[in-house]
């Protein structure tokens, strides 16, 4: 694969680690850049957190998280050339924690939950799938009660609806990438 297929991991025990990811339509990688501020937020949460990178495409997101020492990531994508890469690249640097699943975002939510920590929400552009995806994510017993939910979309959309217990805590915009960070404040009683 040529270099533009590429991403390189930033830090955690596979820093500087360049790994290939699948050439498909729309597919587009969190940049660096990004992926830098994204984990600097969430730094304090990663060690040992559970996380579901759903829309995961070059799996950027996810690995980071794992090279940054969360206790595991499920990875969902419903291209088959995407998800074999994915598992490919898990035996390359032979993660711990790794679950590859294949399947549509919505689908999956749709089927028995198990809570994650951490959340990653960066589904293909001019879909329309965010605020469908965050209300199975509350409603469907997806997140823990102080999970993280990361949020990436086009600049030019407006911002998803948020359910009762959500408060953005860092925003920023990259290009044509608007990026958030949520977080979960679920009373238990």
């Amino acid at each position: 694969m040529s270099g533009r297929n590429q991403i390189r991991i930033i830090a955690g025990e596979w820093r500087g680690r360049k790994l290939a990811f699948s050439d498909r339509p729309g597919l587009r990688p969190t940049p660096d850049r990004v992926r830098e501020t994204l984990f600097n937020w969430l730094q304090p949460v990663i060690p040992g957190a559970r996380c579901l990178d759903l829309f995961a495409g070059s799996g950027a997101l996810g690995w980071e998280a794992l090279s940054r020492g969360a206790a595991g990531v499920v990875m969902v994508d419903n291209d088959s050339d995407v998800v074999n890469n994915l598992r490919n690249t898990g035996k390359q640097v032979a993660a711990q924690g790794l679950v590859v699943i294949r399947n549509q975002a919505l689908d999956y939510l749709a089927g028995p939950a198990e809570p994650f920590d951490i959340v990653f929400l960066d589904p293909p552009f001019h879909r329309n799938l965010l605020n469908g995806c965050i209300q199975q994510l509350e409603g469907g017993g997806w997140l823990t009660p102080h999970a993280w939910i990361y949020i990436e979309s086009e600049t030019r959309l407006p911002e998803p609806a948020l359910p009762a217990g959500w408060q953005i805590s860092r925003s920023n915009r990259a290009g044509q990438v608007s990026y958030n960070l949520a977080e979960r404040h679920l009373h238990l009683a």
